[in-house]
């Protein structure tokens, strides 16, 4: 059957169909870019002492990053609109794998503005996995359960988010990093090899990845049927839906959030707690995203008992928190809160998504589409807490997740909630 016709899979002339191998299969996209995540905030501080440049200068990385899901994500989902999940997720692995294998270029080249270019290639692949995978995982199954497949989907994407610091401290900050004599342009293009071959091998394993999904089956779903057959109306006009505004809002804020925080871990970490170097900041970093994976499993258990929204309200109140005890404390301890920040930040992306895209019928996609460009919070705000690191101090910029982590609390409490048009005035 052609990739381009929707067909309804929810069930057949057999029985109900098992959802589970293409639920496996877009899984295993989840961790590839938890990977490519996992290595930024590293590269980001790599960055700054190879180039030489500033704070503000350095979260460049994450504006080329972020920008490219926004710019990216309303194609993508027009892409999967019109040809299906499937042919959206092999664009997605290959603008990856072309991204990626441009590091090698600009390595060569000593250039910083390269690198930019790469990542922000790299960056709409990753939005047009993003677009077709959140949403499809979501429709994938019953509606009342979408919230936990959702969340334990993204578990996987932790796991490559943490393995990422911990390959970078030892290739970008360890013995493996070049600490050798010679012109300064020499120096500076031996102390790139590291990020150079790390992205080539990424290139050739997302190709390979490519392969395998042009040669599985994906089932397409059509939403809006989906949506009659579990008992719900016909959607409603997307912007007419409430809870789909405020997912927006509130996922623009909780990105802000966990890029900027993440932006400026290495940096906090050494400016704050005494011997800690940029070497063990970056293995402090993997750590704190294994508390973000952990919180992912946990959190995904725990909502088999409490509500989605409850839970989410409840992480971003005691991350607020956390945030003062960052921004007054000091040494060992005030690193140790900021390490766990990452635990209650953990099921608030797959949350949100899912809260934000629930009942949304044919416009399911589109409004993935929109909740996936408005990861655009993380090219804007964190030039924000650089610009503060840089004028004020680096742990008075973590003002900024605070305040981001008060939006997130109100999408807990009220803004998720899907409000129902009143009844039409007799006569009308």
């Amino acid at each position: 059957m052609p990739s381009n016709t929707t067909v309804k899979v929810s069930t057949d002339e057999k029985g109900p169909v098992n959802y589970t191998f293409p639920l496996i299969l877009v899984t295993s996209l989840f961790f590839m870019w938890g990977f490519a995540y996992g290595l930024l905030d590293s590269l980001n501080k790599h960055f700054q002492d190879v180039f030489h440049i500033t704070k503000l200068r350095s979260t460049l990385l994450q504006v080329a990053y972020f920008g490219g899901y926004f710019l990216m994500a309303l194609p993508a989902g027009a892409l999967m609109k019109k040809f299906g999940y499937k042919r959206g997720i092999i664009m997605g692995l290959m603008l990856y794998a072309f991204g990626a294998l441009l590091f090698y270029p600009s390595a060569a080249a000593g250039n910083y503005y390269f690198f930019l270019i790469s990542m922000f290639i790299l960056a709409c692949g990753l939005c047009c996995l993003e677009t077709a995978s959140n949403p499809y995982v979501t429709v994938l199954g019953k509606r009342e359960t979408s919230e936990f497949r959702l969340n334990l989907s993204q578990c996987f994407n932790g796991v490559g988010s943490f393995l990422g610091p911990f390959l970078a401290a030892y290739l970008f900050f360890g013995e493996n990093e070049f600490k050798g004599s010679g012109s300064q342009a020499a120096i500076r293009t031996a102390s790139l090899s590291s990020v150079q071959y790390t992205y080539v091998i990424i290139g050739i394993v997302v190709i390979i990845i490519a392969f395998l999904f042009y040669r599985a089956h994906l089932p397409e779903i059509n939403e809006e049927e989906q949506l009659l057959e579990q008992g719900q109306r016909r959607s409603k006009p997307l912007f007419h839906n409430s809870h789909f505004v405020w997912g927006v809002i509130a996922q623009f804020f909780y990105i802000a959030a966990q890029v900027g925080i993440a932006a400026l871990f290495i940096n906090y970490a050494t400016e704050n707690w005494a011997g800690a170097t940029a070497e063990i900041a970056a293995k402090l970093l993997g750590f704190s995203l294994i508390l973000f994976t952990l919180g992912r499993f946990v959190g995904t258990a725990l909502m088999r008992v409490v509500r989605p929204a409850k839970l989410l309200a409840l992480y971003a109140l005691i991350n607020i928190v956390l945030c003062l005890a960052v921004i007054y404390g000091s040494g060992a301890p005030s690193v140790y809160a900021l390490m766990i920040i990452f635990f209650f930040e953990s099921i608030m992306f797959p949350t949100i998504f899912a809260l934000g895209v629930k009942d949304l019928g044919a416009h399911t996609r589109q409004g993935g589409s929109f909740i996936i460009m408005s990861i655009v919070g993380g090219a804007a705000v964190p030039p924000v807490m650089g610009l503060i690191a840089d004028r004020v101090s680096t742990p008075a910029a973590y003002w900024v997740p605070l305040i981001c982590f008060v939006v997130v609390l109100y999408y807990g409490i009220s803004g998720y909630k899907i409000r129902t048009d009143p009844d039409p005035l007799p006569g009308n």
